[in-house]
């Protein structure tokens, strides 16, 4: 009599992986990017801190508080045919942000001492990269870098920038907008130039980094 074999377990189904959609920012998805910086730093800046110089922030023209008229001005930059930046979606969830802009018009990047300019390379920056907290850790953050560097180079750029946090280390500050430099070492910028020594204690240390887009 031929034994009976015991039934296998069926095998439970594998988690779809979702696959991440970017969008340009517009006025419409506004309420989106406040989803994204909810609960950090950016939650009161509105990603215009990179654009402005705390003279400027405060002379933004509008009704109401410091926020909101930030918001306002960036409601206004979205409603331009170049976006300020792009949002990536899973399914219809917002999951993260990516700022990139032509570096002339990121006034406090342009004026800092941290990031003088390396030469006459008409670049474009990512300033602001974020995540949302429950989405960390999947590689949304590279995929956000690579995305806005393809978006520059379809509006013209011939070389992206970034300023990141120095060094091989992980970090989990939220103030840590500007990214880190294995996120961008991820999506492949090199290091051009090493954080500046004559910097106050105080200034984290940014390297400058790049990656050729044309």
């Amino acid at each position: 009599m031929t034994p009976t074999m015991p039934a296998r377990p069926a095998r439970k189904p594998r988690a779809r992986k979702e696959q991440l959609v970017f969008r340009p920012l517009t006025p419409r998805l506004m309420d989106d990017l406040g989803e994204v910086l909810r609960g950090s730093w950016g939650a009161g800046c509105w990603c215009m801190h990179p654009r402005l110089t705390d003279p400027q922030l405060r002379e933004l023209p509008g009704p109401g508080t410091d926020t909101q008229r930030r918001r306002q001005a960036m409601a206004k930059l979205a409603r331009r045919r170049r976006a300020p930046g792009l949002l990536a979606f899973e399914d219809d969830d917002v999951v993260g942000w990516v700022a990139v802009a032509p570096r002339t018009e990121l006034t406090r990047i342009e004026k800092s001492r941290a990031t003088p300019r390396v030469d006459d390379v008409d670049v474009w920056v990512i300033p602001c990269v974020t995540v949302r907290k429950t989405a960390r850790g999947r590689g949304i953050a590279c995929a956000l870098i690579r995305a806005a560097v393809e978006y520059a180079r379809e509006h013209g750029a011939h070389a992206v920038e970034a300023y990141p946090r120095a060094g091989a280390g992980r970090t989990f500050d939220d103030n840590a907008w500007f990214g880190t430099e294995a996120m961008f070492r991820r999506a492949g910028f090199l290091v051009i130039r090493q954080p500046l020594k004559d910097l106050p204690r105080n200034r984290v240390p940014r390297a400058t980094m790049r990656i050729e887009a044309g």
